[in-house]
């Protein structure tokens, strides 16, 4: 089974949001090198709507490891639909996330807490005063809380959101659920729940979580009362005057009774306890249950409060990678901004698009989105489009020139290379690469052919591939060979549109942009002048 996120916490002081990390290079759907420039961590932002710090992890590890599994996403998109149309089974799932949101840090405290000692002082969140009945109560509350509420929620009909309901309430039939329950029994083959002491007849410690033990108070007393009562002696033989002054005795009694009986509770019965939860995989699966139920509800959120069109994409099977978008919009850039500009986009059998353009045309902005709507379509959320028609990509590649190392002793150009030959290794028809720019760091005519080889070895492999590049030679030669589709960024007045048309551009407006920046040549000339 496949590692869950609590699990992933044990090991960890505290839960993580971002606890999880991009696989290996063709290990998962994307790298961290995709990770990186197709900033994921800005498309986390942009979509988390989650309330719960579960449900977040639970978005960004779908982020981080997308899914490629077309009937996994197409459930959970059918869980989508059925919580957006049905207001009353959203209701009642809001009403778990908010309470859970609420709570769920005392499980976390009572699970990950680090107890100070009878007299230290709580300064950090994951420090825990005292003996930590307090802790104990509240953590187990909040998941007997959660159980509670989802026995009451009406069975949804999307198979995804059933799997996720049943493990809420499954969970209370098992051994961990037992324990919260209570009573726990703490005997020489360890801590018993209720079920389990059926069949032993052993000694056990009945464990409640309190202080005050009216049972134990109550056999101490009684002990003293069968001695006096049994064993008469000066020593019991107290007048009804002078019982004012016994009790002055029961000072140093309570003294030593609290000390002693908390720390055996921590020691003996919280702190085993929280060990037996915070490695049971029950717990771990309800919390995950939680998560994903918290995460389709932020999906929903981002769908309402995006300020743009978005659709649930169409994902079709297909022998090679195939995308074929209208009006879409970068998920991060467009959100509540309804004036950014929308590109259609298709890139079906002709499986290579080289863009074109000048700097800060909008290239770089429009191939983000593309990877940002497949990454998106990967997690089974709605997609900043019109409409949407898509495959499940098993690769997602992203590469932009990388910077050289000195440890490294291939330069730039070796340095970009290896990375192209491990993406090019990785991919299959179904895999989705964009390339800014190829063979950076050598000669034109070098350039041209090492570009011109690449390119022909990712459109031989079958899947799609998008080249940004200011090299029209480049795709000059590929229109010739009538392999690909030639798109530019399109500029009018010299100021860009920010739309994706036919064609290839010539001109790179570089003056255009170092007027910008105020490092143009009449720029440099001012400044020699000033210096003077």
């Amino acid at each position: 089974m496949k590692e869950t996120l609590f699990q992933r916490w044990t090991e960890a002081i505290w839960p993580n949001i971002k606890a999880t990390a991009p696989l290996a290079t063709g290990e998962g759907v994307i790298d961290q090198s995709a990770f990186n420039t197709m900033e994921v961590d800005s498309v986390f932002e942009a979509v988390n709507g989650a309330s719960t710090t579960i449900g977040q992890a639970v978005l960004y590890r779908s982020l981080t490891q997308p899914s490629a599994d077309i009937n996994t996403l197409k459930a959970k998109q059918q869980a989508l639909e059925e919580l957006s149309t049905n207001e009353a089974l959203r209701g009642a799932f809001e009403a778990i996330v908010a309470m859970a949101a609420e709570q769920e840090r005392n499980f976390y405290l009572l699970t990950f807490g680090e107890f100070l000692g009878t007299f230290g002082t709580a300064r950090e969140e994951h420090e825990i005063e005292g003996y930590g009945y307090l802790q104990y109560k509240r953590g187990v509350r909040f998941m007997l809380d959660l159980v509670d509420q989802a026995l009451d929620v009406t069975e949804p009909t999307s198979a995804y959101l059933q799997a996720q309901l049943n493990t809420l309430k499954d969970f209370a039939n098992t051994r961990a659920y037992s324990l919260m329950k209570g009573p726990a029994y703490i005997s020489e083959s360890g801590v018993q729940s209720k079920q389990e002491r059926q069949h032993s007849w052993s000694p056990a410690i009945i464990f409640r979580p309190q202080l005050f033990k009216p049972l134990l108070i109550a056999v101490f007393f009684a002990a003293i009362w069968g001695l006096a009562h049994f064993f008469p002696t000066d020593m019991f033989n107290v007048s009804v005057e002078a019982i004012p002054t016994a009790t002055i005795f029961l000072v140093p009694l309570l003294l030593v009774y609290y000390p002693v009986i908390g720390s055996f509770d921590r020691d003996s019965c919280i702190i085993p306890l929280r060990n037996i939860y915070k490695n049971d995989g029950d717990v771990a699966q309800t919390l995950e249950a939680l998560g994903k139920i918290d995460e389709l509800l932020s999906f929903i959120k981002f769908a309402q409060q995006f300020g743009n069109p978005v659709v649930l994409p169409e994902l079709v099977e297909g022998k090679h990678h195939r995308i074929n978008l209208v009006d879409a919009k970068n998920p991060v850039l467009a959100k509540q901004n309804p004036a950014y500009v929308g590109n259609d986009f298709v890139l079906e059998d002709d499986k290579l698009v080289l863009v074109t353009g000048p700097n800060s045309g909008g290239k770089t902005a429009f191939c983000k989105t593309i990877t940002q709507v497949q990454l998106l379509a990967q997690i089974g959320c709605y997609v900043p489009a019109q409409a949407a028609t898509l495959t499940v990509a098993d690769r997602i590649f992203y590469q932009v020139s990388e910077v050289s190392h000195l440890t490294d002793g291939e330069g730039r150009f070796g340095t970009e290379l290896k990375r192209t030959k491990d993406i090019f290794l990785a991919t299959t028809p179904l895999s989705l690469v964009v390339l800014d720019e190829l063979s950076e760091g050598t000669t034109f005519e070098e350039k041209m052919e090492s570009s011109s080889n690449v390119l022909n070895g990712f459109y031989r492999k079958g899947n799609s591939t998008i080249l940004i590049t200011h090299n029209h030679q480049l795709v000059d030669q590929f229109v010739r060979d009538r392999v690909g589709l030639p798109r530019q960024v399109e500029f009018a007045d010299e100021a860009p549109t920010y739309k994706l048309i036919p064609g290839i551009s010539r001109v790179s407006h570089a003056d255009r942009v170092a007027k910008k920046i105020g490092f143009s040549k009449e720029d440099i000339d001012n400044y020699l002048a000033d210096s003077r």
